[in-house]
């Protein structure tokens, strides 16, 4: 799902108030007499908190109560377009770079720096990890920055009588200009070599996903799904050198079968939503707070409500604190045209620069949006940062007196929440990560590898078919706005299937003109297509890459069973379409 819109459907930075309802804690004889399984489960709708800050420091040293697993996803859809000198879309990566992944990437090596233990699953979508290694996005990405530098620059200078302002105008000018040094100088331009050498400290731990992050559930053949799921397996073996532990599945869709495809791969475990696990069969014993074992063995870690609605949640989540940097108000639509116009694309249409001088304030329209206030907001941070830890230490207490083993809190978000969605995000989560090592010994931070390797005995179950789309299903993928696509991706995928079992052992040109349909398949079966068209965001173009890349795969088709492969035309596909330089097209076979 493309990350850059996705966040718009889960939530909005709309209140400067948290209002968490208040409910008394459930006595023992309560307890006794309540359904086991759905306190378990949705433990969180029972039992909220106001937002508190809390020290520590005073505490007498407690007995462990519960685990937590952090873990985030990083994806983005492929994109990359050399046939324009600018292109829109590639600034959803460009933004990432500078405002989520160097920015973690700080965070937990100045963590490791400190002796701290992260541990936290951070996943690198295989698109992801081929755009991040790509020396023309990267050459790309540092024109970006630069640009923004400069525009930094001229706002320092530009708001200088007007000291609130310039503050943080000056905040930006050290953001870009951080950001662009260290992806010049400290991580040579390749930020897949800083996530490497941190997963290889152990301080981290990172997931593979399918290739192209398609949703495997509307796949139909099996073949096609392995393709998803084995390609993306050597891709991560590429990049950092090992095979991959666990699986982020696209959307977190799943149905029964595909876990067999995983343990084929000698996947351990993935991560699902939580009716996956409370709907599946038998009734999960330990709710959500425990992992269950599919039937080919791959355990499933089902995802935590509470933890989720307090980050995600429109009306409840952290990121819509009247403190924090308001989103949409941004100096793009702000400034004078012809003062911004240079640091526009081509087309000179306004758009977001990623500088931005307000909060969130409340609700109020955006021209009534206050001045943003560095300093309340990494303030509010911290105050958020511990309400996090202490509501997970009340979690995990009121848990571990009805499990007969510690629970374990699954908390997964989007990557690019923190820090490109939600600013301070970055801030709250080194906080968070913090004050679980330093300030309390009820909760331990872990991975899910981690807790396999303590727990290796856990339930047998069947997880039930889901997403963590809206409504936890498919409607968000397939609905009357995209069920067209599938008809071609379908039949594309038997063509493919036909194609790898007919040339078992191609060489030469036609060796790469069946590797370019492989990509060129994997590429149009992107999730994010579908995803961008039901929500509204850059419609045209998510029609446009699927036809493209539908088209391209039938016409390599039609050359290659015709023996007529055109190498010009080859060569420009294979120039624009890039991806996966290590694709073997026998994977259908």
């Amino acid at each position: 799902m493309t990350r850059h819109v996705r966040a718009a459907l889960w939530w909005s930075p709309l209140s400067s108030m948290y209002v968490f309802r208040q409910t008394k804690k459930l006595t023992t004889e309560t307890r006794r007499h309540r359904d086991k399984d759905l306190f378990l489960g949705f433990s969180s709708c029972l039992r909220v908190s106001a937002v508190k800050s809390h020290s520590y420091s005073n505490l007498e040293p407690a007995m462990e109560q519960g685990l937590l697993a952090i873990i985030l996803h990083a994806h983005l859809p492929f994109v990359r377009h050399p046939e324009h000198a600018q292109f829109l879309e590639e600034q959803w990566l460009f933004e990432a770079i500078s405002e989520t992944y160097i920015p973690l990437l700080e965070v937990f090596e100045n963590l490791a720096n400190d002796g701290v233990e992260a541990r936290v699953t951070v996943g690198l979508t295989p698109t992801l990890c081929e755009m991040l290694s790509d020396a023309f996005l990267q050459e790309r990405y540092l024109g970006h920055v630069s640009r923004l530098v400069e525009l930094s620059e001229k706002e320092v200078e530009r708001t200088r009588h007007d000291p609130s302002m310039n503050r943080t105008a000056r905040m930006y000018l050290d953001h870009f200009t951080s950001a662009r040094d260290l992806f010049e100088n400290r991580y040579r331009r390749n930020l897949l070599s800083a996530w490497r050498a941190l997963q290889e400290a152990a301080c981290i731990d990172i997931l593979t996903s399918g290739a192209t992050h398609a949703f495997l559930p509307l796949i139909t053949r099996r073949e096609a799904r392995r393709a998803q799921i084995e390609t993306g397996r050597r891709n991560y073996i590429k990049h950092f050198g090992r095979a991959p532990r666990g699986i982020w599945l696209p959307e977190c869709a799943y149905e029964a079968g595909i876990d067999e495809l995983l343990k084929e791969e000698e996947l351990s475990f993935f991560i699902t939503d939580a009716h996956a696990v409370m709907f599946g069969s038998p009734r999960p014993r330990s709710g959500i707070y425990a992992p269950v074992i599919t039937p080919s063995g791959v355990a499933a870690f089902g995802r935590d409500v509470e933890t989720s609605r307090q980050v995600w949640s429109a009306s409840e989540g952290y990121p819509g604190d009247g403190d924090y940097r308001e989103f949409y108000r941004d100096l793009g639509f702000d400034g004078p045209y012809d003062y911004v116009k240079p640091y526009l694309l081509g087309d000179g249409v306004r758009r977001n620069l990623g500088i931005k001088y307000h909060r969130v304030t409340g609700r109020v329209d955006l021209g009534e949006k206050q001045l943003y206030v560095p300093e309340w907001a990494a303030n509010k941070a911290a105050v958020h940062a511990d309400h996090f830890v202490t509501s997970r230490r009340e979690q995990a207490r009121d848990l571990n007196s009805v499990l007969s083993h510690k629970p374990l809190i699954v908390s997964p978000y989007d990557a690019e929440l923190f820090g490109h969605w939600w600013f301070e995000g970055v801030q709250f989560l080194r906080h968070v990560i913090r004050k679980i090592h330093f300030d309390q010994s009820d909760v331990r931070l872990v991975t899910p590898m981690d807790y396999l390797a303590e727990q290796p005995e856990n339930q047998q179950q069947q997880p039930a078919a889901s997403s963590w789309g809206a409504e936890g299903y498919y409607r968000v993928w397939l609905n009357t706005e995209t069920e067209w696509m599938y008809r071609h991706q379908h039949i594309a995928e038997d063509r493919m299937i036909e194609l790898a079992r007919a040339y078992p052992a191609a060489e030469d040109l036609t060796k790469r003109a069946l590797n370019q349909a492989a990509r060129e398949l994997l590429l149009a079966e992107s999730s994010d297509w579908a995803f961008i068209i039901t929500t509204g965001t850059a419609v045209e173009y998510a029609k446009k890459r699927f036809r493209d890349h539908i088209h391209r795969f039938n016409r390599l088709y039609e050359m290659i069973r015709r023996n007529e492969i055109d190498p010009e035309w080859l060569g420009e596909v294979e120039t624009r379409d890039t991806i996966f330089q290590e694709i073997d097209y026998r994977v259908y076979a």
